[in-house]
Parts: C-alpha cells; structure tokens; sequence
C-alpha cells in the first residue's frame, strides 16, 4: 500500500455538510492498490453507543488516484472519524495526526466535524438542478423592432465581425419565447444587456439602463414577466472586473486626473490615464484600453456595483447573475456580493467565470456554480478523437472530485459559449459526434446549457465567427437536429434521475472510445451506451436483472446469460432504463 498516496483533511471538498443531517466524506488512495475504505465513526461524548462502521464505495478514479466516498448521519449532528484502509491482510488507519497500524483509543487523534450549523450549509437554489439553460446573445439572436436599430446595422445573417451589429433587441427576444418553450429549456443565461458602445456590451457605460438600441428597462421587466409566466428563469451577466472607458466616473479621471474623486475607483498606475506604448498606465481587462478595470476594494465602488446587484434582482426579478471575469476579482467582493443578492432573493443562482479549478469560490461563501469549462473541454476532447474510454472516464473522475457534491448538482455545464467555437465546428462538423456530446451533456450532473443556434446546426469558429445570427428561415435550420435536442431535454427533466441521481463509469478501457456509464436514484436506473469509433461495435456488460427497456422508445432489452450486449453504429448511442420502484 501506497502511503504517500493517502489523502483526507477534514473540511472542502473533503469532508462537508451536505445538508442540515448528513456529512459527506472523501478519502484518496493509489487508484487500484486499496481493496476496502471503511469510516469509523461517532460522536466523541459519546462514542461508546454511537460508534458505526461505514462502508465507503469507490467514486471516482483519475490517472493516478481512487477517490472514497461515504455520507454519514450523525446522531447529535456532530462526528468524529477516522478510516482503516485495508489490502489484503494489511490495515492501516488515516488519523488526524498521521498514518498508524493499530488505531488509538477513540476518539483520540480522530479527524472531527464539530458541529453542523445551518448557518455554515453551503446551499444552492434547489430550481438550478432542475434547470436547462439557453445561452442568448441578444443582438444575435433576433430583430423584432427595426425601429430602434444601431446606425449602420447591416443585414440579418450577414458575416459576424468584431464591431458590426445586426439589430438583435430584446423584442425579439419577446416574440421567440414560444420557440424557446417548444424546444424545452426553462432557464435563460443573458449575456449583457446593459448601455454600451459594443455590439458584445461587455464595456458597460451604464449599469441601470438597458441599451437603447436592445429597448428599455421596462421592456426586460415585460421579457422577464413573460419567462416567469411560461416558467423560465432568467440570469442576466454582470461585469463588474471592469467598465467602459466611457463609464461617467472614468471620464473624469481622464479629464481631472490625479485630482478627480474617482481616481481610486480605478487601478491607475501612473498619471495621466493613457496608453503608453500600446499598454495603458491604468489596469484593465486585459490589454484593452476601452474596458478599465474596477478597484473593487474601494468602499464606493463596491457600494455602487452591489447596489446594481440587488436593483435587477429586486426591481425586474431576475432569478441569478453570471459574474464575468470572476476569478479577477477580490474574494472579499463577492462575499459580499454574496450576501446582498441572496438577501434579495435567496434562491437567485450566482455563476462565476473561471475557466479552471474553482474550489476557492464555491465553498458555501461566493458562488453556487461556475462556468465548467473543464468539463468541455474533456468532452469534446473525448467525442473529436482526443482520447480513449479510460483516459475520459479518469478525467470525469478528477472533475467530480474537484467540488462538494451540491456544486457538482448545479455546476455550469456547457458545450460551446460566445467565447468559444460552435460545437458543431468543434466535432468536424460530424453530427453523430455532435449527438454523443450532447447525449454527456444532459445524463452528466450539473446544469447544462445550449448556446443559441446550436440546436438548428449553426456552425462557426473562434469570435466574431461563434456569434453568428441565429437563423430563424425553418427551411434552412437542421429540423432533426432540433428534434434530437427537444428530446433530450424532454428526457433529462421529466427523470430526476438524470438531474441529481449518482454517477458512475460502469464499463471504458484503453484500446478504443466505448463507455458504459450510470445515473442512478432510488427509483430509476439509467444506463448510457456510447460507440464513440467509426466502426460498428457490440458493447457488452453485465446485468443481472432483465427489466431494462429503451428510454427513448420504451422497446423491452433483455440481456443475455446476465450479459447485456447492446450493438452500436459507428458513433451511436443508447440509453437503456429500468424502474427501482415503481413512480
């Protein structure tokens, strides 16, 4: 046995209250040199008439590493615990204070959880594990009053550029919302819609006011009001890293200078506020002298940019944010930011931008989820050709260890993003790639998300490419795509399942790109069968029971001899499903 490879501390991702009863525990060992994890638990006043054995069950594996996992109810709502870690006859016990090969008198050198206060529950809001997002970038995405477009704006479906626009508004938004419901989706994740030079609005001049050229402020409140009415949330995007050099407080630093009274709103670093060189003097998002970054630390920033928080969650009643450039941001910010939103509306759902481990900000005090690009990334990678089944399922592994459980519930999952290629681009154009990407996306934990257009085949590559028009001609939209997409989101909300049921890689291995995977609850089983290759393939796996059938067409699948053999065709898939108890 490995002991360098041995892993717990009590607290994070490791040992956490899931809920106001229930303790979760992990513990990492060498993947494949443990057989058996066991938690010795109890209550440390009272050991001798609550100690319990709990067996922990294999959760995940990456390349090098098997991650543990027990949940544990404690009787007074407080635990101690230790693990003994067992190969073959060897047994060693993982103690607060080491490794040892006999264990102590408990609870002596325990690790403990000392108390589960409701007050410290990272909670998430229980409607964004039920969601389905659409990513809408609103002047792409539809012109419903001409009246009201930008000078210069050029023909629908024209070449995306840079600086261009095409006269997407929020009326369009309006009178499209009947396609949104067909398609399914009852969640909608704005990108900004606030004053702006911009055609993308990610350089705000003013936070309170809706862009002119997209309506009024009264005209979000009537979309927002139609959403809630056909049961669709709305998260809007806030960008508070950074603002426009238009933004009123900026301009009078350029004007005033070191004497201005907002100069401290600002990272200025040296006087005048210019570009030197093609570098600003001043901070900013990136090099772009146009989006001056915010000193968030400042008390009359921070007052003004929460104040905008809590405005449109409280005066419009939009049901989250989407923190743009979140990680660039000061973790005593979004605490803050934390408290004021969820005061206003305690189920709003807060999504930070960072594109790597995300730990540091969803631990019950900054965010509920973020955006997953990790899981994208390792999703198309695995659906292009990039990898084998094993390597996939190692990479699954590490990103369920990476966050508590309720994260892993409604973490931002998505495909493709206006800061990203298509997702049809991505796979080579292959649908049938396309479709075992998708089919990962809405079986995976998390909360997925389509970007616009993806469902009717747009294609494109890295901005201003991803940002084309969406095409709204039924005769030039993929309508089997659609369908495909209709059904897998129809799939996904009506099995819970699908939404909050365990994870596990049932079947994957080195020589090619077949998986078998799991979603299971107390109630339903799901099982998920991929021929990720381009020849046909027969992919079987033990069953012991014979009550399975298609959950696509309710067709009975009987495995044979207690082996299910289940043939594919090249880049196939199939999602079989069996009833625990029956609804």
């Amino acid at each position: 046995m490995l002991l360098e490879a041995l892993y717990h501390v009590p607290r994070d991702k490791w040992a956490y209250a899931y809920d106001s009863e229930t303790i979760h525990l992990r513990v990492r060992t060498k993947r494949n040199d443990v057989d058996i994890v066991v938690a010795l638990t109890g209550d440390k006043y009272d050991w001798e008439h609550t100690y319990y054995e709990v067996i922990m069950e294999k959760a995940a594996s990456d390349d090098m590493f098997d991650y543990w996992e027990a949940a544990v109810r404690p009787k007074y709502k407080r635990l101690c615990y230790t693990f003994r870690i067992s190969t073959g006859p060897e047994n060693i016990y993982l103690l607060d204070n080491g490794i040892r090969s006999e264990c102590p008198h408990p609870p002596n050198n325990f690790y403990e959880f000392p108390y589960i206060h409701e007050a410290d529950l990272f909670k998430v809001p229980e409607w964004a594990k039920d969601a389905v997002f659409y990513q809408i970038m609103t002047e792409r995405f539809a012109n419903g009053d001409p009246s009201i477009n930008p000078e210069h704006t050029e023909e629908w479906g024209g070449t995306p550029k840079l600086d261009n626009f095409f006269g997407g508004d929020l009326q369009g938004v309006l009178d499209h919302l009947d396609d949104l419901q067909e398609l399914g989706i009852n969640a909608i994740y704005f990108t900004p819609l606030f004053l702006s030079p911009s055609n993308h609005k990610y350089d705000i001049v003013d936070y309170k006011k809706v862009d002119p050229h997209f309506g009024d402020n009264q005209l979000l409140k009537r979309v927002v009001d139609q959403c809630h009415r056909r049961g669709i949330r709305v998260m809007l995007d806030a960008v508070f890293n950074h603002c426009s050099d238009q933004f009123p407080p900026f301009q009078d630093v350029l004007e005033k200078g070191e004497y201005s009274v907002y100069r401290d709103w600002f990272h200025v670093n040296s006087f005048p506020a210019e570009i030197v060189d093609g570098i600003p003097t001043y901070d900013t998002f990136g090099f772009y002298g146009t989006m001056p970054k915010f000193n968030t630390a400042n008390p009359e920033v921070k007052s003004y940019l929460l104040e905008v928080a809590e405005y449109w969650i409280k005066e419009i009643k939009v049901d989250g944010w989407r923190l743009d450039v979140a990680n660039e941001v000061d973790h005593h910010f979004w605490r803050d930011f934390r408290k004021v939103v969820k005061n206003a509306n305690p189920e709003a759902y807060i999504v930070g931008e960072v594109w790597s481990d995300s730990l540091t900000w969803l631990l019950g005090d900054q965010f509920d989820s973020v955006m997953n690009y990790p899981f994208s990334g390792t999703v198309l990678e695995f659906f292009s050709g990039g990898m084998n089944g094993i390597a996939f399922g190692h990479r699954i592994g590490a990103l369920l260890m990476r966050y508590p459980q309720q994260t892993n519930e409604v973490v931002f999952n998505m495909l493709g993003s206006h800061d990203t290629p298509r997702l049809l681009t991505r796979v080579g154009e292959d649908k049938r790639r396309l479709k075992l990407a998708v089919v990962f996306l809405f079986t995976f934990m998390g909360t997925p998300c389509i970007y616009y257009g993806d469902e009717i085949g747009l294609t494109g590559n890295e901005d201003p490419d991803c940002r084309k028009c969406m095409e709204w001609d039924v005769e030039k939209q993929d309508r089997e795509l659609y369908d495909f997409y209709r059904m897998m989101i129809a799939l996904r909300i009506q099995n819970k399942a699908l939404r909050e049921g365990r994870f596990r890689i049932l079947q994957a291995c080195e020589s090619d790109s077949c998986i078998v995977y799991e979603r299971a609850d107390d109630k339903l089983h799901f099982t998920i069968w991929m021929n990720n290759t381009p020849d046909p393939r027969t992919i079987s796996h033990p069953m012991e029971t014979d009550d399975w059938e298609d959950a696509l067409t309710a067709e009975p699948v009987i495995p044979e001899n207690g082996m299910m053999h289940i043939p594919l065709d090249p880049y196939g898939y199939r999602i079989l499903l069996r009833e625990l108890v029956r609804c």
